[in-house]
């Protein structure tokens, strides 16, 4: 696993010795980015379940001016914790579930990615699209990593589907959230 590209192009990131973690895999996070483009630049990122921090790390790399990672798993935290070093980019390390996290954060972001574990229910992820939606500034864009053969999360009213593909067993949701006028 590595940044794919940027200014820390081709580092190495370590991934979480756990059974609990599964990364997502360098060829799906270059489809991701590929498919958002310019986006990134200057984003303020929130990295949901980060894991190791590739999709954050990832999005400093292209020039996000911040991220946020949000993880409570042990053995993730230290792989986090040693990849932003690693990276030297910077980031946030939050240490909460996500469900606590969007419960109390007040943060603001334009970019949010959200790859949680494939045991989160459908109906789960779909109330902590609920909480997201607070925290996220107009057109803000969501990208959501699912199983391919889970069912995807019912969104809030105000976004809709900008992206459904499916990358080997992962399936890959960005959704933008619409401003009152379009």
């Amino acid at each position: 696993m590595r940044i794919i590209a940027g200014e820390a192009g081709g580092r190495r990131l370590v991934a979480p010795d756990t059974q609990d973690t599964r990364p997502v895999t360098d060829r799906v996070r270059e489809a991701v980015f590929s498919i958002i483009g310019a986006w990134v630049e200057g984003a303020n990122v929130l990295d949901l379940y980060a894991g190791s921090g590739s999709f954050g790390l990832e999005s400093l790399s292209r020039g996000a001016d911040q991220a946020t990672f949000v993880e409570n798993g042990r053995k993730a935290l230290q792989a986090l914790t040693q990849n932003i070093d690693t990276i030297g980019l910077g980031g946030d390390v939050i240490k909460s579930t996500v469900q606590g996290y969007l419960k109390r954060s007040e943060g603001r972001f334009d970019l949010v990615f959200m790859d949680p574990p494939w045991a989160l229910s459908s109906d789960d992820m779909s109330g902590e699209l609920d909480d997201l939606d607070r925290l996220l500034d107009p057109n803000a864009e969501v990208v959501v990593s699912r199983r391919h053969t889970d069912d995807p999360p019912e969104i809030p009213k105000n976004w809709r589907v900008a992206t459904d593909k499916r990358y080997g067993d992962t399936r890959i949701f960005r959704y933008k959230k619409e401003t009152e006028d379009g």
